[in-house]
Formats: C-alpha cells, sequence, structure tokens
C-alpha cells in the first residue's frame, strides 16, 4: 500500500492552485527543484503520473484532479482529528498563522501577540505580510489559518467576517499641509504629488474609490508596500498619503506630519477571512477573541451588500 507524506500532498495542491511549480516554490519559500522533488516522490509513491506541462504551465492529469479532490478531504480530516485530540490537554497549543497587512501588523497586533504569549506560551502564532490578494489566497491554500484584511474580500468557500472600521486620513509634511480650514477633498488633492500603497491592497482599492467618487483618477508619484515607508517619504517632503489613522495614532507615530481628515470621509473596514470547511481550534478560538477585542463592541455596522461589508458609506470598492 503506497504511503501518503502530507506535506508533498499540500505542495501538490499548491502547484495546482498556482499553474506552476516556481508559484508554488514562491509561496513556500522552497527552491522550485525542492518542490518537483516533492510532486516527483508522489508519483513514485502512487506509480502515477499527477502532472503534466503544458505551453501555459502546468496541469492535474485526471489522476491529479481525483488525488486533489481526495487530499482536501485528507486534509479536513486530520486537521479535525489534530483539534480534536487537543481538547484533551489543558494548555492551548499548536501553531496559528496570521496573515495581514503591514500597517495592522505594526500597529494592531503586537500588543495583542505579548498578550497571547503570556497567556499560552505554548501557543505559537505566525505572522505573515500581504497585501489583500495575496492573504486571501493564502487562506484558500491552506496556508493561512486566519486573514485579516480590509473588507470586501471574496474567493472560493471563505467565511468572512467584520470586525470594525479605522478611519483613512491624509498626511503631509508638517509645516507644509493645507492651508484651508475645511478639510481637504479630491478636487484640493488633485495637483499635489500623491504616495500611496501598492496595487492589491484592500486600502488602495478605498483610495482609488474616493477618488473616482469625486470624478477623478488617482495618479500617484509612488507606489509602495510598507506604511513606515510611505510615512518616511511624506516627511522628506516628496508628498502626501492617505493611510489608516492607526497608523498615526501616537505622538511618535505623527512626528514631522500634519494630519488630516478627508471630504468626504472615508473608512476602511477590517475583517477575517477564514475557510469555511475549517474547525476553528481552540488557539485561533483565541486569537479571534482578541482580534475581536480590539474593536468597540457597539461601534456602528457598515451597509452590506450581498453579505459582504461594503468599503464605506459612499461607495463599494471594485
Amino acid at each position: 500500500m503506497a504511503t501518503l507524506n502530507l506535506d508533498h500532498l499540500a505542495t501538490f495542491r499548491l502547484v495546482i492552485s498556482r499553474g506552476s511549480f516556481s508559484g508554488a516554490a514562491e509561496a513556500l519559500g522552497l527552491s522550485q527543484p525542492a518542490v518537483s522533488l516533492q510532486v516527483r516522490q508522489l508519483e513514485q509513491a502512487l506509480q502515477v503520473r499527477l502532472i503534466e506541462r503544458t505551453g501555459r504551465g502546468v496541469k492535474p492529469t485526471p489522476a491529479g484532479l481525483t488525488l486533489a479532490e481526495h487530499s482536501l478531504k485528507i486534509d479536513a480530516v486530520v486537521n479535525t482529528a489534530i483539534e480534536s485530540v487537543s481538547l484533551h490537554s489543558e494548555e492551548i497549543t499548536g501553531t496559528v498563522t496570521v496573515g495581514t497587512g503591514a500597517t495592522a501588523c505594526i500597529h494592531l497586533l503586537p500588543p495583542l501577540l505579548r498578550e497571547l504569549r503570556q497567556a499560552y506560551p505554548l501557543l505559537k502564532v505566525d505572522v505573515r505580510t500581504g497585501n489583500t490578494s495575496e492573504i486571501v489566497r493564502g487562506v484558500e491554500e491552506n496556508r493561512i489559518d486566519i486573514g485579516l484584511v480590509t473588507l470586501p474580500a471574496a474567493g472560493n468557500c471563505l467565511r468572512v467576517d467584520s470586525l470594525g472600521s479605522d478611519e483613512l486620513v491624509i498626511i503631509m509634511e508638517q509645516g507644509h499641509g493645507v492651508q484651508s480650514a475645511a478639510p481637504p477633498g479630491p478636487d484640493a488633492l488633485l495637483p499635489l504629488p500623491l504616495i500611496i500603497f501598492e496595487p492589491g491592497s484592500g486600502t488602495r482599492a478605498l483610495i482609488d474609490g474616493w477618488f473616482r467618487y469625486g470624478g477623478h483618477t488617482a495618479a500617484p508619484v509612488m507606489e509602495l508596500g510598507s506604511i513606515e515607508a510611505i510615512k518616511r517619504m511624506v516627511r522628506a517632503g516628496l508628498g502626501y498619503s492617505i493611510v489608516p489613522r492607526m497608523a498615526v495614532a501616537t505622538r511618535e507615530e505623527r512626528e514631522g506630519l500634519s494630519v488630516y481628515t478627508m471630504a468626504p470621509p472615508l473608512h476602511r473596514t477590517l475583517g477575517t477571512v477564514m475557510r469555511e470547511d475549517r474547525m476553528i481550534s481552540r488557539g485561533m478560538g483565541e486569537v479571534l477573541r482578541r482580534l475581536r477585542g480590539q474593536f468597540p463592541a457597539d461601534a456602528e455596522p457598515f451597509p452590506e451588500a450581498g453579505g459582504i461589508p461594503t468599503a464605506g458609506p459612499f461607495f463599494q470598492a471594485r
């Protein structure tokens, strides 16, 4: 009887999902030869070809499609078994992988992670950063347990839950801000150099939508993936930006910056994404409970569209 290596099964699914060995290798942090070897060893164990190369990459053979379908069930059964056994332990153990954007990673997660480490020293929480689309894809591929992203977020077989809202604000170099007492709008900002989050992030989609609502198209001079890099560029007088308020919540974080509200106001909704078929472990439950504790329980709910919270009161990100 063939023996299945669970890690090789997960790698095989990722190769199919990404459509290439190189894409799977990048997601796993492995070399392409290492990924190819794992798939080849799986094929040798089953004595059947699972993947074939095409002009556009790779695709599963009929046998590969059958294995992919069963491997999802195998993964679900294994996770259920592990979590069921863990209920017999008084300690909360295991590993929870959280995926989120750079802003939440820097400004929201540290105190939460410190509390978890103090309360549950045997629980390991891994954090991976990326834009919304990358995080959602990681959840779909079962590489990330909980995604903390800007909503709306959509994917295959995902459970999406709203946590709360965070206002977006305009930041400029201190001493070089707007002269008007009224909050600046798209018309006033359009002539100024804009430094913005790179495409693919939920926050970037909101900002683009805010300009579209005002009848304009954002034309950034810089597109960066790091909130701290954006703030540094603004402090240097190279342009203005629109960032979540949590990124400038303290005096130290606002140093060298002027902060303005927006007209019309813009908020983002933060939420969690998980696979619908994923059993919530005790560790995941604790992470979720503490994430919800970061937002007021009486926060006003945002409008909804098709069951998924919209991006803000004026428009839905497209």
